[in-house]
């Protein structure tokens, strides 16, 4: 996505008067506003002002129909609309409409989109709009992601754990293996403790049911995929980087992930797919994000690394037993990236007090319960978790490994101002390293260099 510096304007209203009978329309005007003038009294109690919602997550925007009910109950002044753009559109929709002064009153941002948008001053000061006792039963990391400069730009809605493993039941059993068997998998891109390539390699199956540790095993022509590799930020890549003790950014905000251990990182990746052929081919994955979630939800793919933000889409998707186990562990540990979603106020609202009380609801426990209740994602306000893991545990669902992947550190989600520049910089260098055209080497530190370069600009 290419996203540009947002300049804030402002547009006046325009009027068009005709010189030819100017008069007249005058006249007609001023009898119509003192007609409606005389009837504003009675209007008024019974007229409602909309305050449009705007996110990209169908099954949430399902936990907010609900929740607003219930907030309109108590507000009926107020109506609540809530619109969901698709993923693919949303961010060049929402650069557009904002530019324009088309944007919803309230809208979803991420954490690589809404410094442009604090920096422009398109987005209320939350920390000054919303009392501290609510902000203090927030989930800290997305406080933590979404404040800029001292100030908190947006009501945190989702706060993902960690990245953890969904796998096939059935799949396991079909080749000797148990869920117990891929509760504590390693990878090492030095192969000296490396468990997790092996089990993988009894997991992958080409169209001939060779399994890819069979000396007939075509890795060219697959029917069954072991595990998903590829260009991931959020599943793959800052898991892998962290776990072999390397990171995505410095404490200056400088793009580091062509370190040594960086690099190796990215190789192990890349030898899942192009190597190994345990994994799909890039060729599938650069162009699709949802090519490994469809996989493994029709059967082919026995573990599909994820978060629990496609707990929704397995539990509806797949027609089979299925579990979650703890993310696979590095030299450095099993360590995850996590991430968050924030609601943010649009500051050009024709109508802020309404946006602001609708913004109190969603950061509330009662408002955000919803979310927790429908088991479509981990809200952020800490209160409201609860109603999340009981919702899963109603459906036997042990969510845990998302949790517990936590105790070992985590990684933080790509940060500042520029990252969506920079992600568009080093996604094209990356896509090749994954399809094995560019070595994973002179690639890694390319993309670096890319990334960086966009920094100073």
């Amino acid at each position: 996505m290419q996203f540009n510096p947002l300049k804030k304007d402002i547009m006046a209203k325009r009027s068009t008067i005709i010189a030819a009978g100017a008069a007249a329309v005058v006249l007609v005007i001023v009898g119509v506003v003192a007609a409606l003038n005389s009837r504003s009294g009675q209007q008024t109690a019974n007229e409602q002002t909309t305050v449009t919602v705007r996110l990209w997550d169908d099954q949430v925007a399902a936990a907010y129909e609900k929740s607003f009910v219930a907030f309109e109950q108590d507000n009926s002044d107020i109506n609540v609309a809530v619109e969901v753009v698709p993923w693919a559109d949303y961010f060049e929709k929402l650069r557009t409409d904002v530019a324009g002064g088309g944007a919803a009153d309230v809208f979803w941002l991420d954490g690589g989109s809404y410094p442009a948008y604090a920096d422009a001053g398109a987005l209320l000061d939350i920390t000054a709009s919303i009392s501290a006792d609510a902000q203090a039963g927030w989930a800290p990391s997305v406080v933590t992601q979404y404040t800029r400069d001292g100030i908190l730009w947006g009501v945190p809605q989702l706060a993902d754990p960690g990245i953890a493993v969904f796998y096939n039941a059935e799949l396991l059993g079909e080749a000797g293996l148990s869920p117990e068997d891929i509760t504590a998998l390693t990878w090492d891109p030095t192969g000296e403790n490396d468990t997790l390539i092996p089990a993988l390699q009894k997991l992958t199956k080409d169209y001939n049911g060779n399994t890819a540790d069979s000396a007939d095993f075509d890795g060219t022509n697959l029917s069954q995929y072991g595990y998903n590799a590829g260009y991931d930020m959020q599943a793959m890549l800052l898991n892998y980087l962290a776990s072999n003790g390397a990171e995505f950014q410095d404490d200056a905000g400088q793009y580091a992930f062509a370190s040594d251990a960086g690099i190796a990182s990215v190789g192990y990746l890349v030898d899942l797919m192009n190597k190994w052929h345990v994994s799909p081919s890039a060729a599938d994955t650069n162009t699709n994000g949802d090519f490994s979630r469809d996989q493994f939800l029709q059967g082919k793919m026995a573990l599909f690394q994820s978060g629990v933000y496609n707990l929704a889409n397995v539990s509806s998707g797949a027609n089979f037993d299925w579990g979650v186990a703890l993310l696979p562990s590095g030299p450095a540990g099993a360590i995850s990236g996590v991430d968050g979603i924030t609601a943010a106020g649009n500051a050009a609202s024709e109508h802020p007090a309404e946006t602001l009380r609708v913004l109190e609801w969603l950061g509330s426990t009662a408002g955000s319960t919803y979310i927790g209740t429908s088991g479509s994602a981990s809200p952020a306000v800490l209160a409201a978790q609860p109603a999340y893991a009981q919702y899963w545990a109603d459906q036997n669902v042990d969510i845990s490994p998302f949790y517990d992947v936590l105790a070992a550190g985590t990684a933080p989600a790509p940060r500042g101002v520029g990252w969506p520049a920079a992600e568009n910089a080093m996604r094209p260098l990356l896509d090749e390293v994954f399809l094995g055209r560019t070595a994973v080497d002179a690639g890694v530190r390319a993309a670096q260099d890319a990334a960086n370069a966009t920094l100073a600009k």
